[in-house]
């Protein structure tokens, strides 16, 4: 029998941007965190087990007795008109004021990132980002061969006066930045929102710079307090893209996300798919144009924002309640994350599989950045788990810090387990 090796036979082929292809920080722990004994609070999927699944399960069948030659064909590569109607009729809940034809509808609202990176950005290009940062922005820009520069932020986001620095600094080195991507509402990882004032301040910026701003927005429909924010596209339609998604307000499994961009920018957001996909899913499409025709979608996302409360105060409850002296967390307004710092001298990464053998699962904080930074910090999520499993997840998270913070004091830094330096296998994200 023929032997395998480990070796890559390919590995001379490739062209240099697939050096940029790596595996995120969470997919090798999906394995262990989905085993029945772990309390995950690493992956942020939506609970879909809130929504009415019979009465979906009964459109998406009358759906297809009425329409399946429709539901089952080829559709353009923008996506369907009745659809793009509807998302505009969305995006006007945070203040956007859009035409349906500049509007694309894409594969989540991860494709959407991917095809505007794949238009504007050349190797070697900046591209700038909050850190930390999503981690499917991140892998994205490095298969495009960006040069990710972060930008700091704090409990009410991105820091103005540390853009303004960073773009001064670039333009100072002759550097080029094709586009800020920024999380505004309820920030995955960190589950900040930027503030009102801090929104204006970063339109001025991007005027006086002359960058384009990605605003990728899948919580903002999901506070748990009064309105929705108002998106920066609402206050600026020639210099910001807008990315959507249902997978947070619907169902993620659907892929079903979009673009909003000035009219050049979606007409060559159009070719980049037809050559990518050469057009997206008619099923999914139909099936969530007819859910927002014919169902109370208001009204369920009031229910998964009751859900999300609930599980968000649970998880703030119990880190109060047990988290150690030094540990610091955000307190989210919305969304599905909350941030935790450790205290000086611990690391998350390098915790994470002690995590594990205690039965609790996060993601390291290091997967949120493009330059190594994030070794205290980890990303932990309340979206999925019960509120009970919460508190037990927390509890049980709270007893290996209190572990690690004994190593630390005991061996100067450096337990019996760790070796300075030496990266853990880390646990994909959403």
């Amino acid at each position: 029998m023929e032997q395998h090796t480990r070796t890559d036979a390919y590995s001379d082929r490739y062209a240099d941007r697939a050096a940029g292809m790596v595996a995120s920080e969470i997919r090798a722990l999906f394995a262990v965190a989905s085993r029945p004994e772990v309390v995950s609070l690493a992956g942020g999927m939506p609970y879909v087990s809130a929504l009415p699944l019979d009465e979906f399960g009964g459109m998406v069948g009358d759906l297809i007795a009425r329409n399946g030659a429709e539901v089952l064909q080829y559709a353009s590569a923008q996506g369907d008109p009745g659809l793009r109607e509807q998302i505009c009729d969305v995006m006007a809940l945070e203040g956007v004021q859009a035409c349906a034809d500049d509007v694309i509808v894409t594969v989540g609202a991860q494709q959407a990132l991917d095809l505007v990176t794949r238009i504007f950005v050349n190797p070697g290009d900046v591209v700038l980002a909050e850190g930390p940062s999503y981690v499917g922005a991140l892998g994205t820009f490095a298969s495009y061969q960006a040069d990710v520069v972060h930008v700091a932020m704090d409990e009410d986001g991105l820091v103005p006066d540390a853009l303004e620095e960073t773009l001064a600094r670039l333009r100072r080195e002759g550097r080029t930045v094709k586009f800020l991507y920024t999380v505004p509402t309820f920030q995955n990882p960190a589950g900040v929102t930027l503030s009102a004032p801090r929104r204006a301040r970063l339109l001025e910026l991007a005027a006086e710079y002359d960058i384009l701003i990605i605003e990728d927005n899948p919580y903002g429909l999901l506070g748990f307090d009064g309105e929705p924010m108002r998106a920066l596209r609402a206050d600026d339609s020639d210099r910001v893209v807008y990315l959507g998604t249902f997978s947070k307000t619907i169902a993620s499994g659907l892929r079903v996300g979009w673009a909003l961009a000035p009219h050049a920018v979606r007409a060559k957001l159009v070719l980049a798919a037809e050559s990518a996909v050469l057009c997206h899913s008619s099923f999914s499409q139909l099936a969530v144009r007819e859910y927002l025709a014919t169902q109370p979608w208001r009204e369920q996302i009031k229910e998964f924002r009751q859900l999300y409360r609930e599980r968000r105060d649970a998880m703030l409850d119990a880190l109060d309640a047990h988290m150690p002296e030094g540990c610091t967390w955000t307190r989210p307004g919305g969304g599905f994350f909350v941030w935790l710092t450790l205290p000086e001298g611990l690391d998350a990464k390098a915790m994470a599989p002690r995590a594990i053998a205690e039965r609790v699962a996060y993601v390291p904080g290091t997967g949120f950045y493009a330059d190594g930074n994030g070794r205290r910090d980890m990303r932990i999520s309340y979206c999925y788990p019960e509120p009970d499993r919460i508190r037990e997840g927390v509890r049980r998270l709270a007893g290996v810090i209190e572990n690690e913070l004994h190593t630390r004091d005991t061996f100067g830094g450096v337990g019996p387990h760790r070796s300075p330096g030496v990266d853990t296998p880390g646990p994909e994200v959403i």
